[in-house]
């Protein structure tokens, strides 16, 4: 796997100013590379799911949440379901305290309306125009932006990794530590410190953690609330309901629902009708092209 110092930087836009929006739609599916960026970026999914991997772990973007990427960190991204992108290359210095690692956050409304107004901007703009005004507002709404609890945190220690890796490809694995031990090489009370040390989790919450993010990536495929609790291990579709809402606040349902209805700009503010009107026109193919990098 390479490491930060060895990915390639690509360059998609040119640092004209501060901040600079870049706009990509992505099928079900799509990977994106190993790759850095000298800038900043928040990368914003207005639909679909995107799964952002970099050496210290994963994390799962649902519809209307944001990654925070900071400046040279290698990362790869994975699409499930259809993805609407919107990313955000920024200075850094422009805010005052920007994450130094990456997170997942939640993007308010007036973050997702600025991160498309952005996307909008004719480059390079007036320095001390709206525009500037604008950007001050949306390093303002990053920085007082929640982080959201969507980080599946990797180890390093092999003997921990070749675990945490088998169970965030199959989380609903249920073998239990002390069987993990025999594969791994290590006593259970070795890989529970282990566990502890490395990703500030014990090893049963973990592997919760783990099924919850890998739920909301075959939820937004399409899995069906059965099939994916049985996938996941669970017992019950009841079981896992309840974990998610415990979780996430909402059934799944209603969690992906709830995301769809907000997807659109400005969709808070209008009537059921112009809402109904507007899926109608959004419905139509898009036509915009993908490109291989983010």
């Amino acid at each position: 796997m390479p490491r930060d110092g060895q990915s390639p930087l690509v360059e998609l836009v040119a640092m004209v100013r501060p901040i600079v929006g870049y706009a990509a739609d992505f099928p079900s599916g799509h990977e994106i590379r190993r790759h850095r960026h000298a800038a900043a970026q928040l990368i914003y999914g207005a639909t679909g799911v995107m799964t952002v991997t970099t050496d210290d772990g994963r994390w799962i973007v649902p519809p209307q949440r944001a990654v925070w990427v900071p400046p040279r960190a290698s990362h790869a991204i994975r699409m499930t379901g259809d993805v609407q992108m919107r990313t955000l290359y920024l200075d850094p210095a422009r805010l005052r305290d920007p994450p130094s690692a990456c997170c997942v956050v939640h993007v308010s409304p007036l973050l997702r309306e600025c991160i498309l107004r952005v996307i909008a901007f004719a480059q390079p703009y007036a320095e001390h125009g709206r525009e500037a005004r604008l950007a001050a507002v949306v390093a303002d709404e990053i920085e007082a932006a929640r982080v959201a609890p969507f980080h599946l945190p990797m180890p390093r220690d092999p003997r921990l990794l070749a675990i945490t890796t088998r169970l965030a490809q199959a989380p609903g694995d249920r073998r239990a530590l002390d069987a993990w031990g025999r594969i791994a090489g290590a006593s259970p009370r070795t890989l529970a410190r282990l566990f502890h040390r490395e990703t500030g989790m014990g090893f049963t919450r973990w592997r919760q953690h783990a099924r919850l993010l890998r739920a909301l990536e075959l939820l937004a495929a399409g899995g069906s609330v059965t099939e994916v609790a049985l996938d996941l291990g669970y017992d019950s579709t009841s079981a896992f309901i309840t974990m998610f809402r415990e979780s996430l606040g909402a059934t799944p349902g209603r969690y992906f629902s709830r995301s769809q209805a907000s997807e659109e700009p400005g969709a808070a503010g209008r009537s059921p009708s112009a809402r109904r009107r507007s899926a109608t026109r959004a419905a139509a193919p898009s036509r915009r092209s993908a490109v291989p990098k983010t």
